[in-house]
């Protein structure tokens, strides 16, 4: 494992290893104190090769041995090294295209699953002005670009050209993962750079990439390679020609007033820029819009495939060297979702960027789809036929639709591939480089079929291993079978073995935040896999109809106990949102779906098999083809004592972060993360947590007064007369509100003005799943609701912070900027907490930072790709001293709380004393893969990698019940 520390030092760094990631923090510092002479030594070394010499996840990928040699960790990897069977991996990540956040998410995913004794991974980053960048693999766990770019040159290498760069791949790296998406990754540009200099690269070729990337010509080249097409129109520069568009409009018998298209850049990747037009007025505004934004300056109007739906499909190339043997996965459909009036307003029915990235009910995947047998046979004969036809290499993503009448088939389409009797298949968007965050499309339809995260990224890579001569050896590499997966049903999965223990990781519920929650679980069950001495299952709180976080707690803890949980195997877990997952669950016991689903599988796995077994170092499926199994909670609870299972609680908000479910495994001895039922029950509610916290006030620990209204109160008093009473109560011009007793990121706004309040009380009334950005006063993102709406609301000063403007853009020719006025001296920071109770250790402080609004989005707080978060706090707004000192309360909080294991707290911090004004604590903190926990643990010393984080909380909570 030590080579994740090594990928830490992307550019040779000469740092000492401070820590390595399989030991736990005091052995590590106990391995700097012993002299190579001690017994202490002997016995730390002994301990260091046994933990070390397990494998490090599920496919059996076996991580570094290690052992102290004067007084320095040397790795087995180095001897590896010798012998030429480590692959060295470059991963670039970034570019200048508005995706380079989830660019960043991608390289993150790749790294935690082939990082091992045979691949060992650099990571580099290009900016949005093109400079390249060697950074860490901790740069790489950062949220957003935005939260280092502007650091870049004092933290990461920098080269002077891109030449430079490419130099340096070619002595550094033996092929490189191009993890770029839309500009620069997938139109040819990285490729281009990497073929001049004779570097090995994943993917697609450049000439390939330019034109399968440009929209319109790929378009123009599957309509002369024989596949149906959607009819299009081409916006230029500044060739905004009214009477053309006129005319494409009559011919494909659109109206030209009302007339729906989509309008969307010819090279900006698969969700950037996309939108809906009416007519042709409409479209060339919205063209305009996209060239004047400088998003592309070359734009697509399409007929809007009306009635049909979204599939997008994964091809696998399992061929030898230049010999292509495409391979088509299960594919996904794509299904949108509307829920309430603000979905039919917004008429923009396309899987857009938000839809595609940000977990919401919004849109549900299906794998397979659920369309007739013939239509799915002929997507993956097509989309193999394309691939094969436009001359694409290792892996690509396939979108298209599928439409259940004719009416796109003219008489010139007749004979072209795509016509079936179901309906027709139109191919319409090539992605070069697919997504590859934990739940993407790929990992989504490659664990369906047998392959896990590591297996199917492993696969990509020796596969383009074997394009190249000097790179053909790595074809008989020694790589350990894939061992079996560790979901399989309980009945089986948990025999009596020796030195393994059970963790169930426990996600979903009924909150609003049931979607970060999966995403939370889904993060802390794929790290802890890496533990060899760890049998880890996710489970699924099922959602229920009507239930409330609000409700009555003695009412609630007898009903939860009937509520079911689902154990999942691998690939259920792989989705979007709870329902889906659930929606999975039913479909998979379903008998005539999941026999489809099981003659689809096997169809594929023969497919790749055909490919595959030639290949020495493909050792086989390691996911199996197993069903979900339901219990009630109480069952559930019942198992994890008999096995003896530690519970992992990644359930935000309601029974997982009020007490409830804290309570019950209390009752049957069960041990859990996180702070205990007292704690819990404390911090849930906001005026409680207050309560709790007013005695420390000469302490320098603050708190935010507040009033608590009844929703019926609420719809039943004149909004005039409650905003006057609240004004006044509180002091205060402008308002924040918030559910009572809910999680941190649903239902909170600001309010500068009745008018402000009536929206947001009407938006209860309606029970809006969200309000409609720049519904309010100022403007504003879409602010996303509790469902069901909150019975308690806390209304509260809106504390003033001064804007931190942290840009990309450099503000002279080689530095990038970050501005604060300080005017107020406060900032809101998040800090984690971690360790006993009565003895919590603060981690480093965040400084949080709103791009939009007044108050973090949702986006900002959990999607992938958005949100900065300053970690450490930069000098220029708080000093050490000021940052010591407000670590010192942030403990004092924590103690007083009598938190546990680990939490978040969310603060105000002023930047010269260091007080701090509390906003609210959070026991079951988020843990998506770009949480600020991950930022602030990578600022340890040593530093802690995410897999090392969870199995420290996981090992918190054992230790707790000794």
């Amino acid at each position: 494992m030590a080579s994740l520390c090594r990928a830490a030092l992307a550019y040779n760094s000469n740092l000492p290893l401070l820590h390595h990631p399989g030991v736990g923090i005091k052995e590590s510092f106990q391995i700097q104190k012993c002299s190579v002479d001690s017994p202490k030594f002997s016995a730390l070394n002994r301990l260091l090769k046994s933990s070390l010499q397990k494998r490090w996840c599920g496919v059996g990928v076996t991580r570094a041995t290690v052992e102290v040699v004067d007084g320095r960790i040397v790795e087995e990897e180095e001897k590896g090294k010798e012998k030429g069977k480590v692959l060295r991996v470059g991963i670039i990540c970034g570019g200048p295209s508005a995706e380079r956040g989830i660019s960043l998410n991608s390289a993150r995913s790749v790294l935690d699953h082939i990082q091992g004794d045979d691949m060992h991974v650099s990571c580099y980053y290009i900016d949005s002005n093109l400079n390249a960048y060697a950074i860490s693999s901790a740069q790489v766990y950062s949220n957003t670009p935005a939260d280092f770019d502007f650091k870049l040159e004092s933290l990461a290498q920098g080269f002077q050209s891109l030449s430079d760069f490419a130099e340096h791949l070619a002595a550094s790296v033996d092929i490189v993962f191009p993890v770029i998406h839309g500009r620069f990754g997938e139109d040819g540009g990285i490729q281009e750079l990497l073929e001049k200099s004779n570097i090995p690269f994943v993917g697609t070729g450049s000439k390939e990439c330019r034109q399968a990337f440009d929209k319109y010509d790929a378009s123009l080249e599957l309509n002369r390679q024989g596949f149906i097409t959607v009819p299009s129109f081409l916006v230029q520069g500044s060739e905004l020609n009214e009477s053309e568009l006129s005319k494409w409009f009559a011919r494909n018998q659109l109206d030209t007033n009302s007339g729906k298209v989509v309008v969307k850049p010819a090279r900006a990747g698969s969700s950037i820029g996309v939108t809906v037009a009416y007519g042709v007025a409409d479209s060339l505004r919205k063209a305009n819009e996209i060239i004047l934004e400088g998003i592309d300056d070359k734009v697509v109007v399409e007929i809007f495939l009306k009635g049909g739906s979204e599939f997008t499909a994964i091809v696998l190339d399992v061929g030898s060297g230049f010999d292509c043997h495409p391979v088509v996965l299960l594919p996904t459909e794509v299904e949108l979702q509307f829920q309430g009036s603000v979905d039919v307003k917004e008429k923009d029915a396309i899987f857009n960027y938000r839809r595609k990235y940000l977990p919401t009910q919004q849109v549900a995947y299906h794998t397979p789809p659920r369309f007739p047998i013939d239509v799915i046979e002929s997507i993956r004969e097509g989309a193999s036929l394309l691939f094969r036809q436009l001359g694409l290499r290792d892996f690509a993503r396939i979108d298209g639709w599928f439409l259940p009448s004719f009416d796109y088939i003219t008489s010139s389409s007749e004979n072209k591939f795509g016509r079936t009797e179901s309906g027709t298949i139109v191919f319409t968007d090539i992605n070069l480089i697919s997504g590859m965050e934990q739940t993407s499309f790929l990992f989504q339809q490659a664990s369906k079929v047998g392959f896990s995260h590591p297996n199917i990224l492993q696969s990509i890579i020796y596969r383009a291993c074997l394009r190249f001569p000097n790179l053909a050896s790595y074809d008989s590499v020694s790589s350990p079978s894939p061992r079996r997966s560790k979901s399989s049903q309980l009945a089986e999965a948990f025999p009596k073995q020796k030195d393994v223990h059970k963790v169930f990781v426990i996600f979903g519920g009924d909150t609003s935040e049931r979607q970060v929650s999966l995403m939370s679980g889904t993060n802390v069950w794929l790290n802890l896999q890496a533990f060899d001495d760890l049998e880890v299952t996710p489970c699924l709180l099922s959602p229920t109809s009507g239930y409330s976080s609000n409700v009555d707690l003695d009412k609630k803890e007898i009903d939860v106990s009937s509520r079911t949980v689902w154990s999942l195997p691998y690939s259920l877990v792989l989705r979007h949102t709870t329902e889906e997952v659930l929606d999975a669950c039913i479909e998979a016991i379903e008998p005539a779906r999941a026999a489809l689903t099981s003659h689809l599988r096997n169809q594929v796995m023969d497919d790749l098999m055909e490919g595959l077994k030639k290949h020495t170092w493909f050792r086989g499926f390691d996911i199996g083809d197993e069903p979900p199994m339901r219990f009630s909670v109480e069952q559930w609870i019942k198992l994890a004592k008999e096995v003896q299972a530690t519970v992992f609680i990644a359930v935000h908000g309601g029974i997982g972060e009020d007490g409830t479910l804290q309570s019950l495994l209390d009752a049957e001895g069960v041990p859990y993360t996180g702070p205990g039922v007292m704690a819990s029950k404390t911090c849930m509610d906001k005026v409680a947590t207050s309560l709790a916290l007013n005695h420390l006030s000469n302490l320098g620990v603050l708190t935010i007064e507040k009033d608590v209204r009844r929703k019926e109160d609420l719809l039943s008093i004149p909004i005039v007369d409650i905003w006057h009473d609240l004004t006044s109560k509180l002091q205060c011009e402008t308002l924040c509100v918030k559910p009572a007793r809910d999680g941190c990121s649903t239902g909170v706004a600001r309010l500068r003005c009745a008018e402000d309040l009536v929206v947001y009380v009407k938006a209860l009334e309606d029970c809006l799943l969200r309000i409609p950005s720049n519904s309010l006063s100022k403007a504003h993102g879409v602010i996303e609701m509790p469902n069901p709406p909150p019975e308690l609301l806390i209304f509260e000063p809106f504390i003033e912070t001064d804007e931190i403007i942290v840009s990309s853009k450099p503000a002279n020719e080689n530095a990038h900027h970050l501005k604060w006025k300080g005017h107020s001296r406060w900032v809101e920071v998040t800090v984690g907490v971690i360790g006993k109770r009565g003895s919590m250790h603060s981690l480093s402080p965040s400084v949080t930072v709103k791009e939009t609004g007044d108050i973090l989005s949702l986006e900002e707080k959990f999607q992938g790709g958005t949100g900065i978060n300053l970690t450490p706090p930069p000098l220029s707004i708080i000093s050490n001293e000021a940052l010591e000192t407000c670590k010192q309360r942030i403990e004092l909080i924590a103690n007083t709380l009598q938190l546990e294991g680990f939490s978040r707290i969310d603060a105000f911090v002023n930047v010269d004393s260091g007080e701090v004004l509390i906003i609210e604590v959070n026991t079951v903190p988020g843990m998506t893969p770009s949480t600020v926990l991950i930022h602030q643990a990578l600022e340890e010393q040593p530093p802690m990698y995410p897999h090392r984080f969870f199995r420290t909380l996981l090992d918190l909570a054992s230790e707790r019940v000794k």
